[in-house]
């Protein structure tokens, strides 16, 4: 993991002693507003990657949605206003992701399961529609891959893994394991280095 990071992906109990408010806009002109603690990722910022994602992810009215590592929550609530007949699932280990992913949804009038837990933990014999995930790429292989490795046991038939990275900074091997796993992954945009790569179960 690399300095630096380490408190991103790891518990964070005490409330943070800033937080900062950021607005995010869509292509479409509708406009979200968020609190962004710190010691939780993007803080005080929308991350580009995640934004890229929210704008060019697949889903469809009535899908189950994970937004797994939701940080303080702006994809999956993003996701819900403009799509509000799906059903929002969050989840984050880190506790004041989850305590801000909460504060969010409340905040954009947004109902969702929000959890807290280390990837799928919190989520066991539950299945999906569809799955969300910036991954933490500075947390290692070790928890991104799982991020794909264990996708299938939690997604439906039919249901689709979807990943936002950088291509060349890890990107590229996420889509290798994604093909290994489904035997198929789509690139769905390419936007200045970044891809958003999906995979169906087939």
């Amino acid at each position: 993991m690399k300095k630096g990071f380490e408190h991103y992906f790891t518990d964070q109990k005490l409330p943070p002693r800033t937080v900062k408010t950021v607005r995010f806009d869509l292509k479409n002109g509708h406009q979200y507003i968020f609190k962004s603690p710190e010691g939780v990722f993007a803080y005080g910022k929308v991350d580009r990657a995640s934004a890229i994602l929210v704008e060019n992810c697949v889903v469809f009215a009535g899908n189950r949605v994970l937004d797994i590592g939701s940080g303080f929550g702006m994809v999956g609530i993003t996701l819900k206003r403009e799509y509000p007949d799906i059903f929002l699932f969050m989840s984050d280990v880190n506790t004041r992701a989850v305590t801000f992913s909460k504060i969010n949804a409340r905040d954009n009038n947004v109902q969702a399961d929000v959890r807290k837990g280390d990837l799928y933990e919190p989520w066991k014999d539950m299945e999906f529609d569809v799955i969300l995930s910036n991954p933490p790429m500075a947390a290692g292989k070790s928890v991104w891959e799982r991020i794909v490795l264990e996708a299938p046991t939690h997604l439906a038939l039919g249901g689709s893994l979807q990943i936002v990275a950088f291509h060349n900074k890890g990107g590229s091997r996420i889509e290798g394991i994604m093909k290994q796993v489904f035997g198929n992954c789509t690139t769905l945009v390419k936007s200045g280095g970044i891809r958003v790569y999906l995979s169906r179960k087939a």
